[in-house]
């Protein structure tokens, strides 16, 4: 069983990276908390301050891809996405809590590599994804419209436990939330900063 495994997914727009970094800042940093890195096939825009992921050229994910360094490997939104073994190593190490951000689509597949995972689902209002996205500045009015259109239905495979946070309002509101839905698991025995 995987149970510490995170498996974070929502939205383009939900503030996946944004509740992640927050968590982090209220986590003590003596806790075995791992907060995984993803590779992108998308170099970082100067807006993005986030070191929860690494951006590479196309041809160097391929390569990346070619050579099995990922444990997980996805595409969504018209780019590459993948986690690299090392970054999930510490599972054997039976004290740790790994979260990933991840791909709903991936779902399915990330509980057949590890069973029993949980998964956190960050969702928020239509208007405020959009919003959210606009922000970014990274992608143009039909990219938008593209990923406000992409409907998943979240379907939670057997074994697996579902958590879910509203980020509609103030990162702190969503924190919280997430904050007291980590207390019921089994596998995070420590505290908040």
């Amino acid at each position: 069983m995987s149970e510490r495994l995170i498996y974070v997914v929502g939205p383009s727009g939900a503030g996946k990276d944004s509740l992640l970094n927050w968590l982090r800042e209220q986590t003590p940093r003596s806790a075995p908390v791992h907060w995984a890195k993803r590779t992108i096939n998308r170099l970082k825009t100067d807006k993005e301050s986030s070191d929860l992921h690494e951006g590479v050229e196309s041809d160097e994910f391929e390569s990346l891809l070619a050579k099995g360094v990922f444990a997980m490997q996805w595409d969504a939104n018209t780019h590459r996405y993948g986690i690299r073994q090392s970054e999930l190593s510490l599972l054997n190490n039976l004290t740790h809590v790994i979260f990933v951000n991840g791909s709903r689509l991936y779902m399915p597949i990330a509980a057949s590599l590890y069973p029993g995972l949980t998964f956190l689902h960050i969702k928020a209002k239509p208007s405020v994804l959009r919003e959210r996205i606009h922000l970014r500045g990274r992608e143009s009015v039909e990219e938008i419209n593209a990923r406000l259109n992409r409907q998943i239905e979240l379907i939670v495979p057997n074994g697996c436990q579902l958590m879910e946070v509203h980020n509609d309002s103030t990162l702190e509101s969503a924190g919280q939330q997430l904050i007291a839905q980590l207390q019921t698991l089994k596998c995070w025995p420590f505290g908040f900063n």
